[in-house]
């Protein structure tokens, strides 16, 4: 069962685009990080707080596309705080990441499973409109604006 919605504006945003021809990519990067920084700041405020390095440690990173027009962000873990993440056995091999087993869950000792939080995942399911509204929102106002600055309107 999937899950329908309907962005407002779309359709003025492509009408715009059309009319625009070529849209920068720094308008669709800017947009697409703009949209992540709302699931972002879910993701920070909903982890789990002990010693505040897992909410430090959450970024966005950039994938990087062959497409024109096109930008991807993913919510990861910041690579650079390993040395605190990964949990390291006496013989110095990693046994375990400690963001992945907060967001997914894991087996104790006593072989119990501890249910994980959920805060990445849910913070995109449960921000989709706001999100897609970011992001149309934000391309809208440069598009107008470049159209604007070219006399096309």
């Amino acid at each position: 069962m999937g899950v329908k919605f309907k962005v407002e504006g779309m359709d003025k945003l492509l009408r715009d685009m059309k009319k625009l021809g070529k849209v920068p990519q720094k308008y669709v990067t800017s947009s697409a990080r703009k949209g992540m920084n709302v699931s972002l700041r879910d993701a920070r405020a909903n982890a789990p707080y002990e010693t505040g390095a897992l909410k430090k440690g959450i970024i966005l990173k950039g994938e990087h596309s062959r497409q024109k027009a096109k930008k991807v962000y993913r919510i990861v873990f910041d690579p650079a705080m390993n040395d605190i993440f990964q949990k390291k056995n006496a013989a110095g091999q990693i046994t375990g990441y400690y963001p992945v087993s907060q967001e997914y869950g894991f087996f104790a000792r006593n072989g119990n499973y501890i249910p994980g939080f959920r805060f990445v995942s849910d913070s995109l399911v449960n921000n989709v409109r706001l999100i897609s509204g970011t992001i149309v929102d934000t391309m809208k106002t440069k598009i107008d604006a470049e159209i604007r600055k070219a006399g096309l309107d």
